[in-house]
């Protein structure tokens, strides 16, 4: 939805500049060796999931966990604070032209996954390790209060990854009249995989809080969106993203025995700026 919303807004924007911009077009030069880089914010979405809990003394999977994410309030500190800008959920991307319409990217979208807190959810297995939760469960409702489970990924879902993606010239689709060198307007769609980095912050069973970085699954993703470039080297995009994760290997505390595992499909919403170069430029 915000997508669509983003794209009613530039059409008539783009309109307009190509009324105004003289019939005389600059010649489109090729994007073959044509590289960009941008910086933004997003917003995640994420599926139900079961989490398996492995451990010297327990063994139990809790159902249809939900999840929401955890935007920052916009403020100058800390979105554009050089200490602070890696706080809220954003995504930063390198990239650069195979060819007029293909490009492949490197990049980080740094989400944030968050267990809802109090929530019912269904718990089979064994739990033994000398407190109130003790017990063998067989799909019976618990509650996921603070002392029996937090569990997050806010620092964050890190989903590195590597993007193809195809770009279209939508005001020559359109037969807008435009300079190439003031305004351009792309539609975006790519597919990418990747592995997950997160920085679990979880404690389960009164145990120690764990929040360390670490190796804990991969991922991969489709993409649609816009990319509104002004005066040839800078550039706004949006794109929705729709992923699956899964984490066979998420460390839950400071014993390597101690383990958690998950999988959920995600939704992606981001809004971008970046600037872009022509170092090996060639004339079409």
């Amino acid at each position: 939805m915000r997508l669509l919303i983003i794209f009613a807004f530039l059409i008539p924007t783009t309109t307009l500049f190509g009324q105004e911009i003289s019939s005389d077009t600059a010649s489109k030069p090729s994007n073959k060796g044509r590289m960009y880089a941008f910086w933004g914010w997003n917003r995640g979405y994420y599926s139900n999931s079961d989490i398996h809990f492995t451990g010297e003394n327990y063994d139990f999977t809790l159902n249809e966990v939900k999840a929401k994410d955890r935007p920052t309030t916009f403020a100058l500190n800390p979105y554009f604070h050089p200490a602070w800008i890696t706080i809220p959920q954003t995504n930063f991307r390198i990239g650069y032209f195979l060819n007029d319409k293909y490009d492949i990217s490197l990049g980080v979208d740094h989400m944030k996954y968050v267990m809802v807190q109090r929530q019912t959810s269904k718990i089979s297995g064994d739990i033994n390790v000398g407190n109130k939760y003790d017990g063998s469960y067989n799909n019976q409702d618990i509650v996921l209060d603070y002392d029996f489970l937090t569990f997050e990924h806010t620092d964050g879902l890190n989903y590195i990854n590597t993007e193809l993606t195809r770009n279209d010239d939508i005001l020559k689709a359109l037969k807008i009249k435009h300079n190439f060198n003031k305004i351009q307007l792309n539609s975006l769609l790519g597919l990418g995989l990747g592995i997950m980095m997160p920085k679990s912050n979880v404690m389960l069973l009164y145990g120690t809080r764990y929040d360390e970085f670490h190796l804990a699954g991969y991922g991969f993703a489709a993409k649609a969106g816009l990319n509104l470039t002004i005066f040839k080297y800078f550039f706004l995009r949006s794109e929705a993203k729709y992923g699956f994760i899964n984490m066979p290997s998420i460390r839950t505390t400071p014993s390597s025995i101690d383990k958690a595992s998950q999988h959920f499909s995600f939704t992606q919403v981001n809004f971008c700026f970046g600037v872009t170069l022509y170092p090996f430029k060639k004339s079409k």
